[in-house]
């Protein structure tokens, strides 16, 4: 051992009986500071590189052990070699990111892009489901080469660059050792095979925009604002993999009569004075197109409301419907016949009103 040099542990700064996770955590501390690309200190060089030789030999078992029985020359012999090739990057990049360990980097298969499409329905096409016929522009496999890239009767070849894996491998020597680093191939981008004569059609990229018609089945109580979802109804996916999926967003159009309220649907019914004074038998529209029958009530007030049961918009996806809400409007007419002014007169005054403003009028009176 020179006379000069530290012992390896004295150089960490741990006891000779340190925990392997104790010296890693003394040399990570010591690289850091004592690094020539981060240390201003004259003397960096030489302390860097003296604790990384120091970590070398007990971070190995076997020469921890060697050096615990004096079997190694000690500090000063052997060692890394020139410390000064390594950045400083590359030594932390290669010892916290797994010590060589690599991942494959092969493109995988990719599902494809979904698609949105708004559809306007009617309240009643929203209520009790339908059937519309839609326009989409999607990405689609090329028609002429089948998503290959490559002009009809020429087959890709493997990749010359990364022999069909679809990644190359760079070996970088390291303090820590030799890594293996893995990219994705730049010649065929990770696919494993190039094409030597691309497809005139979709010039060589294996897609082309196309245009469809689809039939979409809208379920029955859909809202607005509702998305319905087709499966496999999107873009095409890529290298084999699944198509994306299709929403449909609906709005609803405003009805002349109807609005909804949840599953219910309300309208409202204007009334004369004299139905709501003596009540009446009055048939409504429903959502169904069919007419039904409600009893006003003797002495009803405006605003009251009527319900009739099982009129309104079905439940989505399961059995079921609302109600219709149907809500009295009591009218009051402006313009009367003199008979009509007279008999409200008459029945003003049963009630102990005088109606001043027509004192004039009934002049018989």
């Amino acid at each position: 051992m020179r006379a000069n040099k530290r012992g390896y542990y004295e150089v960490l700064g741990v006891s000779q009986g340190a925990s392997e996770d104790e010296i890693r955590r003394a040399f990570r501390k010591l690289a850091r500071e004592c690094h020539p690309d981060v240390s201003r200190d004259p003397g960096c060089e030489e302390r860097f590189k003296e604790v990384n030789e120091a970590y070398e030999v007990l971070s190995d078992p076997t020469k921890r052990r060697a050096y615990d029985r004096g079997q190694l020359g000690g500090p000063g012999i052997g060692g890394f070699g020139d410390f000064q090739r390594y950045g400083f990057e590359d030594i932390f990049d290669a010892f916290f990111n797994g010590m060589g360990t690599t991942t494959s980097t092969r493109r995988r298969a990719r599902r494809g892009s979904d698609l949105r499409y708004a559809l306007t329905l009617s309240l009643e096409e929203a209520a009790f489901g339908c059937e519309n016929e839609i326009e989409i522009a999607r990405w689609e496999h090329c028609s002429a080469c089948g998503g290959s890239g490559a002009e009809p009767g020429v087959e890709p070849v493997t990749c010359p660059q990364c022999g069909g894996r679809g990644e190359v491998r760079q070996v970088q020597d390291s303090i820590f050792g030799r890594f293996t680093s893995v990219a994705i191939c730049p010649r065929c981008r990770g696919e494993g095979t190039v094409v030597t004569l691309p497809c005139k059609r979709c010039r060589g990229e294996g897609l082309e925009k196309r245009t469809r018609k689809i039939k979409v089945k809208v379920p029955a109580g859909v809202d607005d604002g509702t998305q319905v979802r087709f499966p496999g109804d999107g873009e095409v996916g890529e290298r084999g993999g699944v198509p994306g999926d299709l929403f449909v967003h609906i709005t609803l159009k405003e009805h002349p009569i109807f609005k909804r309220q949840g599953n219910d649907i309300v309208m409202d019914l204007p009334i004369n004075i004299a139905q709501a004074a003596l009540g009446d038998e009055i048939e409504v529209p429903t959502i169904d197109g069919t007419g039904a029958k409600i009893r006003v009530q003797p002495g009803t007030q405006s605003g009251k409301v009527y319900r009739i049961r099982d009129k309104g918009i079905p439940y989505l996806g399961t059995n079921g419907r609302g109600d219709q809400q149907v809500r009295v409007k009591v009218t009051t007419p402006t313009q009367l016949t003199d008979e009509q002014k007279e008999l409200l007169v008459t029945l003003a005054r049963s009630f102990g009103t005088e109606i001043n403003k027509f004192k004039d009028v009934f002049r018989s009176e």
